[in-house]
C-alpha cells in the first residue's frame, strides 16, 4: 500500500511518501524510498507500540471527523492528512464510532486549558470535550462516540499525566 502523507507539527509541515508491505517478521516500510523494518503492535485502543529502525515509539492515534489523524508520540503532536482515498481521508470515521461507556484520557502530560462540556451534556462523535496544552500546543480531545457526558474528572488549570482519566461519555 502506498500513501502520500502531509504531516503538520511543531517543526512545520512536511510531505512524505509511505509504502507498507507485510512480510514474515512484521512490516517493511519505505519512507520516501528508504527501506525500514518495523514491528507494530496495537497495545490499547488507539495506541500502537512501534519498533522502527531499532527505535521504540508509543504512538497514540485519534481520528478526527474532518478525515485527518491526530498523532501523539510522547510529548510531540502531529496532524496527518493521508492522500490515499482508501485510507483515513474521506471515511469521516462514521463506522468507527466507539461503542459503550468510554473513558476519555489525556493523550500526553499537560495542563487542562478548557473543559468544553458539562456533566449531562449530549455530545456527537468528534465533538470537542477538553483542551489540553502540552509543549505550548493546545490539543482538543474529541468524543469517540455520540452519547452523554456522564462524569467530568478534570478542571481547568489542572495538570494531568498521560493516560489520566479526564471524563466519561456513555
Amino acid at each position: 500500500m502506498k500513501f502520500e502523507v502531509q504531516l503538520s507539527g511543531p517543526g512545520g509541515a512536511i510531505k512524505r511518501v509511505v509504502e507498507l508491505e507485510r512480510n514474515a517478521s512484521g512490516w517493511r516500510v519505505l519512507l520516501d524510498g528508504q527501506a525500514l523494518d518495523a514491528d507494530i503492535v496495537e497495545v490499547a485502543p488507539h495506541t500502537l507500540s512501534i519498533l522502527l529502525a531499532g527505535r521504540s515509539h508509543e504512538i497514540r492515534l485519534f481520528p478526527a471527523p474532518d478525515g485527518t489523524l491526530q498523532i501523539h508520540d510522547g510529548s510531540r503532536a502531529f496532524t496527518a492528512e493521508v492522500a490515499d482515498p482508501r485510507a483515513w481521508r474521506g471515511r469521516r470515521h462514521g463506522g468507527a464510532e466507539a461503542q459503550g461507556r468510554q473513558q476519555i484520557s489525556a493523550p500526553m502530560p499537560g495542563k487542562v486549558i478548557r473543559v468544553l462540556v458539562k456533566a449531562g451534556d449530549t455530545v456527537e462523535a468528534g465533538q470537542g470535550l477538553v483542551v489540553v496544552e502540552a509543549m505550548k500546543m493546545q490539543n482538543e480531545i474529541r468524543s469517540p462516540k455520540t452519547g452523554t457526558v456522564e462524569r467530568i474528572l478534570a478542571t481547568e488549570g489542572q495538570a494531568v499525566n498521560a493516560g489520566e482519566a479526564l471524563l466519561w461519555v456513555d
